[in-house]
């Protein structure tokens, strides 16, 4: 429908087309409002599931120190990341990375 066609209608013409679009509006808003209703729970559905649920890191093994201060025994270093100041402190005195490795100590089960 162009402008010129709606001037030439009638009042009560233009009143009932009035009407019938209002109608078709609010149904059509309605069936989206519905739709979008929908839509948001299944997202908090969704978001209730993945709190729920673990999206974590895969565990890792603990790591033991491989490294002990020979002056502070209380200061280890896995050999993981950046080296700690004392680990460097001790490389630039001249000591070797090995003077201060932890050693495993052998478990050796009883003779029966």
């Amino acid at each position: 429908m162009d402008e010129r066609s709606l001037m030439e209608m009638a009042v009560d013409e233009l009143w009932d087309l009035h009407q019938s679009i209002v109608a078709i509006l609010a149904s059509k808003l309605e069936s989206q409002r519905t739709e979008l209703d929908r839509r948001l729970a299944q997202l908090q559905a969704n978001a209730v599931r993945v709190q729920g649920s673990e999206y974590s890191r895969r565990p890792y093994p603990a790591v033991t120190p491989k490294f002990r201060n020979p002056a502070r025994p209380d200061q280890t270093w896995s050999g993981r990341g950046k080296r700690p100041r004392w680990v460097t402190e001790l490389l630039d005195a001249g000591m070797s990375i090995r003077d201060f490795q932890i050693r495993e100590v052998e478990v050796t089960a009883p003779h029966v």
